[in-house]
C-alpha cells in the first residue's frame, strides 16, 4: 500500500546564544516533517508491519533532505522523531515511525549507536509536540538534551499523520550541568 503525501516541511533554527556569550558557531536544529494520509483513519489494522516497512523509504528522503540543510552528516551531533496522529487514527498507526524514521536516520546518518528518542501524540490541526533531542552516539551526553517543536499550520486532518525527524549541530548553547562530555565517550554501545 503506497503511502499519499500531502505535503512536506523542512525548518531550520539558527541559534546564537540563550542570553550567554554568543558562540563562535550557532547550533542549528532542524526538523523534516512529512503530513501523509492514515490508510488506517477510523478502522483498526491488525497488521502495522507493512506500513511501517513502506515507510522507511518517506523517512530515508527527510533523513537525507535535513542533514543537507544542515551541513552534511558530519555535522549532526544530536537527532529524534516525533509522530502527530490525526483524531480518526490511534497511536499505534504512528507509532510505526520508530522503526522506519529511526531506522532510515541511522542509515543516512552512518550507523549511531544511541536510541533515537521519541514523542507521538493524537491531536488536531495546528498541533504542537516537542521532540526530545539526545547524542547520537551516547545517550549519557546531558549536554544533548534538548527539544524541537514540529508542527504544521494545517495539519494533521482527521485522516492524516504527521512523521517528523529533528536533528542539531550540537547540544545546548550553554550546557554547565556536568555529565557525561563528548570527548570522553568511550563504549560506543550507544550508551557511554
Amino acid at each position: 500500500m503506497p503511502y499519499d503525501i500531502r505535503k512536506t516541511q523542512i525548518s531550520v533554527e539558527t541559534i546564537w546564544h540563550e542570553r550567554g556569550p554568543r558562540l563562535a558557531v550557532p547550533l542549528r536544529v532542524g526538523t523534516a516533517l512529512a503530513i501523509i494520509r492514515n490508510p488506517f483513519a477510523g478502522r483498526y489494522e491488525p497488521d502495522l508491519m507493512p506500513f511501517q516497512a513502506e515507510l522507511r523509504d518517506l523517512g530515508r528522503e527527510l533523513a537525507t533532505e535535513l542533514v543537507q540543510q544542515l551541513g552534511g552528516k558530519d555535522k549532526i551531533e544530536a537527532y529524534g522523531k516525533g509522530m502527530i496522529v490525526g483524531e480518526d487514527g490511534e497511536l499505534e498507526q504512528g507509532a510505526v515511525w520508530h522503526e522506519a524514521g529511526g531506522w532510515a536516520m541511522r542509515e543516512v546518518l552512518g550507523q549511531p549507536k544511541a536510541i533515537v528518542p521519541a514523542a507521538k501524540t493524537v491531536g488536531g490541526l495546528g498541533s504542537r509536540l516537542m521532540v526530545p533531542l539526545g547524542h547520537i552516539e551516547a545517550a549519557y551526553v546531558r549536554s544533548h538534551f534538548g527539544t524541537a517543536e514540529m508542527t504544521i499550520w494545517d495539519g494533521p486532518r482527521r485522516d492524516e499523520i504527521v512523521f517528523g525527524l529533528v536533528m542539531a549541530t550540537g547540544g545546548r548553547p550553554h550546557a554547565r550541568i556536568g555529565g557525561l562530555e563528548v570527548s570522553g565517550i568511550s563504549a560506543h554501545d550507544g550508551q557511554r
